[in-house]
């Protein structure tokens, strides 16, 4: 049976990330920057959700995002579905884009630190693109071990 298009990413983007140093940076990174970037789109009010819960840009694109996942891999993007969800409610929570953008700009800190001192390489989406939407599937995959990658010499 062939390979399927998710593990080739996870394996491409896991070539990048080898030194737990860099991994919790991502960890602690990615989280930020997702939480910040539903913090900023929940700012953009599309209409409802129900009687009393807006609709926001946010939840727009975290069921796009979300759809994506579910086409890479059906448990892996139920697991993204319930992290993105949590995320939204916590950044509806704290109800503020500005703070939203001190996370996201603070989460690229520590991608970056991750990268200079503990990898000494390139972020991977600079060579794929796409690896912008795996780095938070990695992690969860990292954490709850859903699909075994193979690893990929670099």
């Amino acid at each position: 049976m062939a390979p399927k298009r998710i593990d080739a990413l996870l394996s491409d983007y896991g070539s990048y990330h080898r030194a737990p140093g860099n991994v919790v940076c991502h960890a602690v990174g990615i989280t930020l920057i997702l939480l910040g970037t539903l913090s900023m789109l929940g700012a953009i009010r599309l209409g409802t959700l129900g009687p009393i819960s807006p609709l926001t840009a946010a939840e727009v694109v975290a069921g796009i995002v979300i759809l994506v996942y579910l086409v890479l891999d059906v448990p892996l993007g139920l697991a993204m579905a319930i992290e993105l969800l949590a995320l939204d409610l916590l950044a509806r929570t704290i109800g503020d884009w500005r703070l939203g953008f001190a996370a996201f700009a603070t989460g690229w800190v520590f991608q970056g630190i991750g990268h200079a001192v503990f990898e000494k390489n390139k972020p991977a989406f600079l060579k794929n693109i796409a690896h912008l939407l795996i780095g938070p599937v990695f992690l969860v995959n990292e954490v709850l071990k859903l699909r075994r990658i193979p690893a990929v010499a670099k």
